[in-house]
């Protein structure tokens, strides 16, 4: 394993005081080294907080900031992160208006939420919760509770912290951010699978010349695995996954995201999103807003995940709203 790194057991915190030092203009320590909050000031309106596992770098720090999380909770790499890290962002983002607690759907997270929440309440902090499903390729329909959240998390995160910058209140935060994860449809590919840096070795296999088709972000298994394509087969794949599941159809307007895992070039991003766009084109489906880049990545793995978001005059005008974080910029 090549990686720059000292400690490999140490490098969750080495990360994040590095994140510190170069974003102090946006975000802050608190008393609690894995809640870190953003510099601008909930006072009078509901606090937007989520929380994850390291490695996912720019989720889940990278969303911190102006328009989007005012705190966030920091686990170990790919391992949730506690209760109490969860109840310290909390507090961190309480402004006296409530707190919208907005993260994905995984075991550690939910267990650990759902402890927090309960730890607040007996402190008198009201905490209300959206967990993010949006993962296609992860259960089906009829099970969409099980639904893994990837990349569609992004999107709550600025649906929900746009509409708690409007003074909104706590109900009305969450609603539209659980209308942004319900409008949302997402599924991805591996390439190559990612490496734990305490392991030193790959903690999964995708053999050369194959493709993992939804896979998830810590090596969870995916649909299936298959023959490695173009990017005009991989774009095919992903929108045939997707496009039914919603439905979305002739004459929505959408988001379109795609998410490098860590180790795609942004050159091969583009190129996919570009086939993406032509099936879509051809199906008259208006793409109203575009994000190409790393969210929510795994590492070191090669791939990438496609999210579709349908869109109506609300959810475009939070996507339209300011936002300014490590990871994600609207002006």
């Amino acid at each position: 394993m090549q990686r720059i790194l000292n400690n490999p057991d140490n490098i969750t915190d080495e990360m994040l005081e590095g994140f510190m030092r170069v974003h102090e203009d946006i975000v802050e320590p608190t008393d609690n080294p894995r809640a870190i909050r953003a510099k601008t000031s909930t006072k009078g309106r509901v606090g937007v907080v989520t929380g994850g596992g390291s490695g996912h770098k720019p989720a889940f720090i990278g969303f911190c900031g102006e328009g989007m999380c005012d705190a966030v909770a920091v686990g170990e790499i790919c391992s949730s992160p506690t209760a109490k890290a969860f109840l310290d962002a909390f507090s961190a983002a309480d402004g006296g208006k409530g707190v919208a607690c907005l993260y994905g759907n995984y075991s550690g997270d939910n267990m650990n939420v759902k402890m927090a929440v309960k730890m607040a309440k007996k402190m008198g902090l009201t905490v209300k919760t959206v967990c993010c499903n949006d993962d296609v390729a992860s259960a089906p329909l009829a099970e969409r509770e099980k639904r893994r959240g990837i990349a569609g998390e992004i999107i709550m995160y600025k649906c929900g912290g746009a509409m708690a910058s409007t003074g909104a209140d706590l109900d009305e935060v969450i609603r539209v951010a659980q209308k942004a994860v319900d409008h949302s449809r997402s599924a991805g590919v591996g390439l190559t699978p990612c490496t734990l840096p305490a392991v030193g070795h790959p903690n999964f296999e995708i053999k050369e010349g194959t493709m993992e088709v939804g896979v998830g972000p810590h090596g969870e298994p995916g649909m299936e695995v298959c023959k490695l394509e173009s990017a005009a087969g991989i774009a095919k794949r992903l929108t045939d996954i997707i496009l039914p599941d919603y439905p979305f159809e002739e004459g929505d307007e959408v988001s379109v995201l795609i998410n490098g895992m860590g180790a795609t070039p942004l050159n091969e991003q583009y190129v996919l999103y570009n086939e993406v766009a032509k099936i879509l084109d051809a199906k008259k489906i208006h793409i109203y807003k575009s994000y190409v880049g790393n969210y929510l990545t795994s590492m070191d793995m090669m791939g990438a995940s496609l999210t579709i978001t349908k869109l109506d005059d609300e959810l475009k005008k939070m996507l339209d709203m300011p936002a300014y974080t490590m990871g994600f910029h609207e002006r």
